[in-house]
């Protein structure tokens, strides 16, 4: 939101107060804060004291390397919920130290320096590096005089930018990637993946310094990003008070290590997830029968399959939800379950937490109590989606058990996944909360609620480890409930690479892992644009074929489709053992599987901008497909990277040196995968399914190793145990040493292979 006109001028009908000057710093050494009493105006003798509003702003430390602080005008207004969940180290403090010239809080190599004497000024550096200032007119209370919103005050912040420093994040954003020069509002909404809006809202950015900003408030959150001061970063707040985290670093990856230890780290996802998902599509026609053709398909031309996703019309029209299969189409629920896990398949269900007035749970909840109320205590209905829909009350423990009850049913009958969708358009206007929330910061935070309660039952059903989400909306701590997906995208090559900024801008800010619509949601994919789709799809961290108004079985375009779903899914079921390694350093520090390239390379000027490629893990680099005639261009950073998919005419180098720009022309079952020069990349013995034991006939592929290379891999078990290398380049060779295979594994150099069983070393000759 913008209070200004121009540098110089306030908006009209907005009265400013700003923090102008330092008159104490006050340490509380047994809390570890440091707090600052800061006059709006200029303090020349006793008498300016009088009428005189101040701004408190008062700085601490949860945890190594994260300052909080906390902006306050007014300290009475009266407090409500719902708030974000905050970690903190258990008995750490800050060292705070305060002078003539400055309060300093020092945490984990984060300093705020809060400058005394002059005009405000606060520093916070990184180990002596200046990363981002608090300025004259930075902290501000903004009231509105007159105009709609008379009465209504705002909180805000102003941090400082560098000319060439980037901003990332702030949520799932299908808009360019570098967020500077740009408008954002942190309000869920569903609009789909071609507007300003976003199913995913996080109050999140990174910088390419090497710093983040978490601005902990569940409600809207305004954020002029180099929009309305070019050189600083405003966010700001309805009422009387802000808080928000400055994120240490040194690097970006860093951030989002300690970001989501502040907000909570990914659940470990079952390595089936991993496989592909088929699904019945939205609006389409089927029954079980439709559903064992697709199966019986996807068998009978060799293309794997994990899961099945039973969209919308598993229910019954007009009766979204009431958790009962369509008798019409399918008359023995159980029975089919069944089957289907017979096949070696899991299910997926859709779900939302709207309840249509047509659904028998409607009136049950209705009287208990379970649906929003209204401000009268009638309940809170509307027409959108489902006739007469109402909103579950997940506020109401009750409410949530009632929910999750139906749920619990369906994973009795052998459900074994839900995609929780919506979640998103949460009223604000006239209704009350049962534990009597604000409804202004509800809207953001019902997803958080919604998918909590669904990720929690199928931890106590399923175990820790075995549960997994198909979520659409979402805000900060969101990741800890994975799996989500970008949305509604139209079946473009434009949308394909809104999709990508989208999850770009979601890994950013601490998810993990990511999937899309393969071939793209709304209307039916030509067969080139799905073809491209596929090799990105089954190159995301979890790969979905799902539509709406048409089927995205691969035959339903042409042959070549089956050919290009075939390899692709082969490749990605043969990289588990890499891929597994990836999902478990998400759930352990919080580094996303999907990365922006900035995120490996923040220190490489040529990375920093990119959004139209990416880093799958730390080795692997892809340049999706966006063009009809397969061009594609693409960055390469520093160094000699491997080819590792190509056409089969072997129309590319197999080799490609960095840094520099490439363009490339590939047919539909190549795109740009390179593996990155030093890369000990572990490539399992099966290429059928996701989960198998992954280090058992394992093959360590070595690429560009540096003599004196000597790194220990380690392999995730899978189904198995894990196994553990020591890779070793000599002036002559390659050596692997092993105590702990748990079968035959190999290396391979350049085309040639050795392979052993059990502990033991093998050595490949350098050519």
């Amino acid at each position: 939101m913008k209070f200004t006109d121009g540098y110089w001028q306030t908006r009209r009908g907005i009265s400013p107060l700003y923090a102008v000057e330092v008159d104490d710093v006050r340490v509380d050494e047994a809390a570890g804060t440091m707090t600052v009493y800061a006059p709006t105006a200029v303090i020349r003798g006793r008498g300016d004291t009088l009428n005189r509003p101040m701004v408190t702003v008062t700085y601490s430390s949860p945890m190594p390397g994260v300052v909080a602080v906390d902006v306050t005008h007014h300290a009475g207004a009266a407090a409500s919920g719902p708030a974000f969940a905050v970690a903190g180290s258990e008995g750490f403090r800050p060292v705070v130290k305060v002078d003539e010239s400055a309060g300093v809080l020092e945490t984990g190599g984060l300093t705020v320096r809060v400058h005394r004497g002059g005009r405000w000024r606060v520093d916070f550096e990184q180990d002596g590096r200046l990363l981002t200032s608090s300025l004259p007119k930075s902290v501000g209370v903004m009231t509105a005089e007159s105009g709609p919103q008379q009465g209504t005050s705002w909180v805000h912040e102003q941090l400082t930018l560098d000319p060439a420093e980037h901003v990332y994040g702030l949520g799932e954003r299908f808009g360019p990637f570098v967020k500077n020069g740009q408008v954002v509002d942190v309000w869920n909404e569903d609009g789909g993946t071609s507007s300003e809006q976003a199913y995913k809202n996080v109050p999140f950015y990174v910088t390419s310094k090497g710093y983040g900003v978490f601005v902990a408030h569940p409600e809207k959150v305004s954020l002029e990003v180099a929009s309305e001061v070019n050189t600083r970063v405003q966010f700001s707040v309805e009422g009387q008070s802000l808080r928000y985290y400055l994120v240490g670093g040194p690097t970006p990856k860093d951030v989002l290590r300690r970001y989501t230890a502040l907000t909570g780290r990914p659940a470990k996802v079952p390595g089936w997830s991993f496989g592909l998902w088929l699904s019945t599509s939205f609006t389409t026609s089927y029954d079980e029968a439709t559903v064992t053709s697709f199966i019986d398909g996807m068998a009978e031309r060799d293309l794997p399959l994990s899961v099945f996703h039973f969209d919308c019309f598993w229910m019954r029209e007009y009766q979204w939800c009431d958790f009962e299969w369509d008798p019409r189409t399918f008359p023995d629920p159980e029975g089919m379950l069944a089957r289907l896990h017979d096949r070696g398949l899991k299910v997926c269900v859709w779900i939302n937490p709207y309840i249509g007035q047509r659904s028998p749970l409607f009136a049950e909840g209705a009287a208990k109590g379970y649906l929003v109320r209204t401000t009268d205590g009638g309940v809170w209905q509307w027409d959108m989606w489902q006739a007469g829909m109402g909103l579950v009350d997940f506020t109401n423990p009750e409410a949530t058990q009632w929910y999750l009850g139906h749920l619990e049913r369906l994973l009795d009958q052998g459900v074994d996944a839900f995609k929780t969708d919506f979640g998103e358009r949460i009223p604000v206007d006239d209704v009350v909360w049962h534990d009597g929330s604000d409804p202004r910061k509800m809207h953001n935070y019902y997803a958080h609620l919604y998918n909590e309660a669904v990720f929690r039952l199928l931890e106590r059903k399923r175990g820790t480890g075995e549960a997994v989400l198909f979520a659409r909306s979402a805000t900060a701590g969101g990741q800890q409930f994975p799996v989500h997906w970008g949305g509604d995208c139209d079946s473009t090559y434009a949308s394909m690479a809104e999709s990508l900024r989208g999850g770009l801008s979601l890994a950013m800010s601490g998810f993990g892992y990511w999937s899309h619509d393969i071939g793209g949601f709304e209307g039916t994919p030509d067969p080139g644009v799905f073809k491209r789709w596929l090799a990105f799809g089954l190159l995301s961290s979890h790969s979905r074929l799902h539509g709406s108004g048409s089927y995205r079985v691969p035959w339903a375009f042409d042959d070549e489709a089956v050919d290009v779903t075939r390899e692709f899914t082969h490749l990605k079921l043969s990289l588990m053992p890499y891929l597994g390694r990836l999902a478990d350093e998400a759930h352990r520090v919080g580094v996303p599987m999907m990365r922006p390239m900035v995120l490996e390379f923040p220190g490489d000027r040529g990375a920093q901008p990119l959004d139209m490629q990416y880093m799958l893990g730390d080795a692997l680099l892809v340049a999706p497909v966006f063009t009809p005639d397969g061009t594609v261009e693409y960055y390469v950073p520093e160094g000699t990277w491997t080819r590792l998919v190509d056409d089969a005419e072997g129309s590319h180098a197999a080799t490609v040196t960095g840094p520099r720009w490439v363009t490339e022309e590939h047919g539909f079952t190549s795109l740009p995968v390179l593996v990155r020069p030093g890369t000990v990349l572990p490539v399992g013995a099966r290429d059928d399914a996701p989960e198998y034991d992954w280090a058992d006939g394992v093959t360590l592929r070595c690429f560009e190793l540096p003599e004196g290379h000597d790194e220990v891999v380690t392999v995730p078990g899978g189904t198995g145990e894990d196994a553990t290398f020591r890779v070793r380049r000599t002036a002559d060779a390659v050596v692997v040493t092993t105590t702990d295979a748990p079968g035959e594994w190999g290396v391979e150099l350049g085309g040639r292979q050795a392979r052993a069983t059990g502990a033991g070393e093998l050595r490949v000759v350098v050519a």
